[in-house]
């Protein structure tokens, strides 16, 4: 702001970098808030996660595949790659489980499926000879869903997505707020000090209790 500057031109421009940044501020605090809500339990639960205990929940399925659908599976003999449609479908309407696109380990023997997600691990095989398919599911609860999906754990693409646009709220909200912080500071004595003791505070710990 130049030195120059009649008070009353910098009155105006100090009014209107309060309005934009208070504007950006809210907006930044409410797309992120449930957000914040979630990952602050959830560094909690996942803090104190030796302490929280979970009895894993274990479900077995078994089948036989038709083999007309059998023989979707063609000659593949190794690799990796998705099931073919029709037999994923039928897996899907048999278990009741999503197949979608996963990509499946293939041998002359064989085809394996892991099937990870949020709070859950999963696994399929598919005998080539017989048709026999064997399922398990464990589910580890709630609090381990919730934090699997503070770590983006097995959560797929489109949650990888909302974490990045998350973080960027929650950059756009500190940073702002950091900004407020500046044009409120000569009203508020204890704004810097308070700010330099969240600074310290970690950094000593980080460097006095973390070997």
């Amino acid at each position: 702001m130049s030195p120059s500057a009649s008070p009353a031109l910098q009155q105006q421009r100090r009014g209107f970098w309060l309005r934009t940044l208070h504007q950006w501020h809210w907006i930044s605090s409410a797309a992120c808030l449930i957000g914040m809500l979630l990952f602050a339990i959830t560094g909690i639960t996942l803090n104190h996660a030796s302490k929280i205990e979970a009895t894993p929940d274990v479900s077995n399925l078994t089948a036989t595949v038709p083999a007309d659908v059998l023989a979707g599976l063609g000659d593949r003999q190794e690799g990796n790659a998705p099931l073919p449609p029709p037999v994923a479908g039928w897996l899907e309407d048999e278990l009741s489980i999503s197949i979608g696109s996963r990509q499946a380990e293939w041998s002359d023997v064989e085809v394996y499926l892991s099937m990870p997600g949020p709070g859950t691990d999963a696994w399929l095989n598919i005998d080539r000879e017989t048709g026999a398919v064997e399922y398990e599911r464990t589910n580890r609860g709630w609090i381990s869903y919730f934090n699997d999906l503070h770590k983006g754990r097995n959560a797929g693409p489109a949650w990888g997505w909302f974490l990045d646009i998350f973080a960027v709220a929650c950059l756009v909200f500190c940073i702002t707020g950091l900004f407020l912080l500046y044009l409120h500071g000569r009203q508020r004595s204890m704004t810097w000090p308070m700010v330099g003791l969240g600074l310290l505070v970690p950094l000593l710990i980080a460097l006095l209790f973390i070997h």
